[in-house]
């Protein structure tokens, strides 16, 4: 069973108080949501597409979105992928309708059987809907014009979460990046705020959303476990942990940038007029490794644009004893 957020009717009832009205007295949602377009410097006047699941976080980014369109001329659809996981899953997709409704707002909804998806694609069912609702995305976006943008809910402690995740699996320091204020088309205005005050300022304006058990359960994934039991212990050491995991995570990304550009400029200076490189001198292991990515990196790219375009009879060594042939658009791995 799917619950939902305060005790306030979540599909029919009573209306909660119009998010668009100009003397509505919640202002919370949408300073959130103008603070991270700030920092994203999001344009004014573009189209705007709103990934809303129904959850507390979307619901609270639909709103504050909502309620600061008029002034930044955001042009905003709403976007629900229907996952097929649970037998209320419809009623999600009903309760985002009837949201996006009441706030005047278009939305476009699809139903993906995303535990068929999995199992075709070998993968688990949080990667598989998790590629399945950014392709989804992608496309709604890309019928709306070439400066849309598609904006998600996550919040610091998803970024938090996604840091401890990685750093269990035993990721570098690319994986420590945690999650991307900006990637493509896609951006996270809420990305600086807790989750906890969303879910306040939900509260406070009468604002209802879907609850999905199985997002508590740590039984489903290690998502849930991480935030059920590992950031709580985390957070009992220091108050401050998921400030600080954001942060760790921001600053992995400034070093990761930066070891990015020394491996560029190193790569540039150990080629040779052969495409052979010089490893006379070796470099750091951990600067070796990134150049050693680049070059590989490069080959690939080669490989994809002799597929793409009319080159034919290319062959091209990819380290390790493997090659890749081009011929007739056909790549040949050996």
């Amino acid at each position: 069973m799917v619950e939902q957020g305060t005790h306030k009717p979540l599909v029919g009832g009573s209306n909660p108080p119009s998010a668009t009205s100009p003397d509505h007295p919640h202002d919370a949602l949408p300073d959130a949501v103008a603070r991270g377009a700030d920092r994203l410097r999001l344009p004014d006047g573009i189209p705007l597409v709103l990934a809303v699941s129904g959850g507390p976080d979307s619901t609270a980014l639909l709103h504050g979105a909502a309620r600061l369109a008029p002034r930044r001329g955001w042009r905003l659809t709403v976007a629900h992928l229907d996952h097929a996981l649970r037998p209320s899953s419809d009623q999600d997709a009903q309760a985002v309708s009837a949201a996006a409704g009441a706030l005047g707002l278009p939305c476009e909804q699809r139903r993906v059987d995303v535990a068929a998806l999995a199992a075709a694609e070998h993968r688990s069912a949080e990667d598989a809907g998790r590629q399945a609702r950014y392709r989804f995305l992608e496309e709604v976006a890309a019928g709306l014009g070439k400066d849309a943008l598609i904006a998600t809910a996550h919040t610091a402690d998803d970024a938090a979460e996604t840091v401890l995740l990685r750093l269990a699996r035993g990721t570098g320091l690319r994986g420590l990046r945690g999650i991307p204020a900006r990637r493509g088309r896609i951006v996270r205005p809420l990305l600086g705020e807790r989750r906890t005050a969303l879910l306040e300022a939900l509260d406070a304006a009468g604002i209802p959303y879907r609850l999905d058990p199985t997002n508590d359960d740590p039984r489903h994934a290690a998502r849930n476990r991480v935030r059920a039991e590992l950031l709580p212990a985390l957070e009992r050491l220091n108050p401050a942990a998921v400030e600080a995991l954001v942060r760790f995570g921001r600053l992995a990304a400034d070093d990761d940038e930066l070891l990015d550009a020394l491996a560029a400029a190193e790569l540039t200076r150990r080629r040779q007029a052969d495409r052979s490189l010089d490893w006379r001198d070796p470099p750091a292991r951990a600067l070796g490794r990134r150049v050693l990515r680049l070059a590989t990196a490069e080959r690939l790219e080669a490989v994809l644009n002799a597929a793409e375009g009319s080159r034919g009879g290319l062959a091209i060594e990819l380290g390790g004893g493997r090659r890749a042939s081009v011929r007739e658009r056909l790549i040949r791995l050996e």
